[in-house]
């Protein structure tokens, strides 16, 4: 009778209350404990401690075995109506409280599969020779998708893995970083770690040419995230994608490599316009102008060079080749391109090459207008000494007929 009655209280408890059962608090857990096979069937139950309130987890059932424990049927009841007591006060609160933990269990999930990625953007030198980069990377380089992107830029992989099979999901594995180096000077690792980055420049600094005393960065960060809705998803600092591959990796470099060039040259033009704001400074207080004719051309030729590098090598109004065969990258370009404002930049700096263009000319003028002067006055100084000579030729020949 004993056992009978044990066997029906865990036929009761062990399984999902039926429907005619109000359902439990959130913050209850109750734990069946049964007896070993060679000790006779009696049900213990005892009361965990209530979870802390910002848990939303059902109430959880677990099944232990206890050795040799004394028969208590009449607790095993009491633990039951205790339960169906707890039930009868909410009883919405089970199929909410169910409701919540399976959102928790989502978000953890997602939470694991989501990667963050560091990418970190320089500009360490005007020039890289693409070829000599490739030909001593050649295990690391990744073969382009077509011939303009090839004279461009070059991607290159490095991996202490081999055996992630990178080249058709991300290219970026957890022991797998990617360097997207363009032949203007831009060089945009992927997650690389910072004690890292040095190792990394070092093998293209020995393809550079035209090195700068101060070397521009930039920080920006991929989030990797499978159970993403959309394509892609921007934030601060950061873009979300489903996934990241190597289109994905030649899209993004292309364009934080042209912001963090275009930056370079932004603070050329900002350092001539500067220079030719003094100039106007002293020629207010002064009235002079003291500048050398070399000097004028010096920053003639570099205003112009500054805008051709900026339209021609950076190919500021080229889109990507990527961009052009599928809209989801195409997406991503245009996103990035508006996140760090590169029309805008660009505009920017074409209405700043003016000013300077405008200073250029309007100097050019004063040095041409100088040596007009000066040889207007050498004509005039040689016309006079002329005269000069012909009077003194008139005086001696009159001298020389009177004697």
């Amino acid at each position: 009778m004993l056992s009978s009655a044990s066997s029906f209280s865990l036929s009761l408890l062990s399984k999902t209350p039926p429907s005619f059962l109000p359902n439990p608090k959130p913050y209850h857990s109750l734990h069946l404990k049964t007896l070993k096979p060679s000790s006779p069937q009696h049900l213990l139950t005892s009361f965990s401690p209530p979870l802390p309130l910002h848990c939303h987890c059902s109430p959880k059932i677990s099944f232990s075995t206890i050795p040799n424990p004394k028969p208590n049927i009449g607790f095993a009841l009491r633990a039951f109506s205790s339960y169906r007591e707890v039930e009868e006060e909410d009883p919405t609160s089970f199929s909410e409280a169910s409701d919540g933990c399976q959102d928790h269990l989502r978000v953890v999930r997602e939470e694991k599969q989501t990667r963050f990625i560091p990418v970190k953007a320089y500009f360490p030198c005007t020039y890289i020779d693409l070829k000599g980069l490739v030909a001593q990377n050649q295990y690391n380089f990744i073969q382009p998708n077509s011939r303009a992107s090839a004279t461009n830029y070059v991607v290159l992989r490095y991996s202490e893995v081999d055996s992630l099979g990178l080249e058709s999901s991300l290219g970026i594995g957890n022991n797998c970083c990617c360097m997207v180096v363009f032949h203007y000077g831009s060089v945009v690792l992927f997650n690389v770690n910072d004690h890292e980055v040095e190792g990394y420049l070092k093998i293209v600094l020995k393809h550079a040419s035209g090195l700068l005393s101060e070397m521009r960065k930039d920080d920006y960060a991929v989030v990797e995230k499978p159970t993403l809705e959309t394509w892609m998803q921007g934030g601060l600092d950061y873009i979300m994608l489903k996934n990241l591959n190597i289109d994905g990796i030649r899209t993004i470099g292309s364009v934080l490599g042209q912001s963090i060039a275009l930056d370079y040259y932004i603070r050329q033009v900002d350092g001539m316009v500067a220079e030719f704001t003094d100039i106007n400074r002293g020629m207010e207080e002064n009235g002079n102008f003291t500048m050398k004719r070399k000097k004028l051309f010096q920053l003639v030729g570099k205003a112009n060079s500054n805008l051709a590098d900026v339209i021609l090598k950076l190919g500021f109004f080229d889109r990507s080749d990527i961009a052009w065969k599928n809209a989801n990258y195409a997406q991503i370009w245009e996103y990035l391109r508006d996140e760090y404002e590169l029309t805008q930049r660009f505009a920017s700096l074409d209405f700043k090459l003016k000013f300077v263009e405008h200073n250029i000319r309007f100097l050019q003028e004063i040095l041409q207008n100088r040596k007009s002067d000066f040889l207007e006055w050498l004509i005039i100084i040689l016309i006079g000494v002329e005269i000069l000579i012909s009077v003194y030729n008139i005086v001696r020949e009159s001298a020389i007929t009177s004697l």
